[in-house]
């Protein structure tokens, strides 16, 4: 499968390093802000890793400097199978806007994204009927959270049959806040006195005093994340309202500052009340954790592509597939 990653920040680079670890994947298009390097033998995840967080794409072999990078990549798309969209989520439009010059150019294949905010997930469920008519399957919401944990509180919920509560904390260490600044960006919309537009304004250095107030960590809570959408949409909750998200972002240690949980609570068939569990391990990483499922939607997206199944779906809605 022929891959193309939009978005080289840390979780795009991250993504670079793991499909050149299967065989199923072959990485032929990145791109950043600034630039896109392409090859259809493949590039290499090592120089991709190599560059400083300021750098761009366009600097490695196959690469090139350029203002409209994702144009480039949409180009190119008769030699790509499948997109895997690791961009910023702000502002809302942003994604939708991308998806959109994807339609455009009638692109036919697999895409997945890593998406999180809710009302920027409701702009991209309205591209549903045109992702349909080009003959693409797109899955959104496709990395932790949501994504794994939405998707295990998909699986929890067959216990029962009423779920009355899906509580969602998650727990997240960087060491290093300039390799993550985009993702740290968003997380800081979901703080009070915060909103999507207040967090795009704020400069590196106003953040880096934000951080500073708060000793590095961020807690969030009642956060508006697409988990709510994506299993009110599935029918696994009757009402959005019953789902909370929430955590605590450590952007000074590795070492995550709480475990990542689900805990889904429901009413069984013969009336009692219980709750499962789904807890990540400590040492896996926000990358592992978000790419990892990321790129089994993406061959799970190119399965249903192939069989003509063609729209716009949660992550869900379908079990992510094992990539060699």
């Amino acid at each position: 499968m022929r891959v193309g990653i939009l978005g080289a920040g840390g979780l795009g680079r991250t993504a670079a390093r793991i499909i050149e670890m299967k065989e199923e994947m072959t990485l032929v298009a990145i791109c950043d802000r600034r630039g896109f390097a392409f090859s259809a033998e493949g590039l290499h995840a090592q120089e991709i890793g190599e560059l400083k967080p300021e750098d761009t794409v366009g600097k490695i072999k196959g690469g090139r400097l350029c203002d409209d990078p994702v144009g480039e990549i949409v180009s190119r798309g008769e030699d790509i199978d499948g997109i895997l969209i690791t961009l910023p989520n702000m502002p809302n439009d942003f994604i939708p806007g991308v998806i959109k010059q994807f339609i455009q150019a009638e692109f036919k294949g697999a895409f997945v994204d890593c998406l999180k905010r809710t009302s920027a997930m409701e702009l991209v469920f309205a591209l549903h009927e045109e992702v349909k008519k080009i003959g693409s399957t797109y899955l959104t919401g496709c990395g932790a959270t949501p994504g794994l944990l939405t998707a295990a509180a998909t699986l929890a919920a067959q216990s029962f049959v009423k779920v009355e509560h899906i509580d969602i904390h998650w727990g997240v260490g960087i060491s290093n806040w300039e390799q993550y600044k985009a993702t740290i960006r968003e997380d800081i919309a979901h703080l009070p006195g915060f909103d999507v537009e207040s967090a795009m304004a704020l400069t590196d250095n106003e953040i880096d005093k934000l951080l500073d107030e708060r000793d590095g960590k961020l807690q969030l809570r009642q956060m508006e994340h697409a988990d709510d959408l994506m299993l009110e949409r599935a029918g696994v909750v009757a009402s959005r309202t019953q789902v909370e998200v929430g955590g605590v972002m450590d952007t000074r240690s590795s070492k995550k500052p709480v475990s990542t949980t689900m805990t889904l609570t429901g009413i069984t068939f013969d009336g009692r009340r219980s709750s499962h569990r789904f807890i990540l391990g400590d040492e896996t990483t926000m990358a592992a954790n978000v790419i990892g499922p990321a790129l089994g939607y993406l061959k799970k997206a190119a399965w249903l592509n192939e069989r003509g199944i063609y729209g716009l779906y949660g992550s869900c809605e379908f079990m992510p597939a094992i990539v060699r």
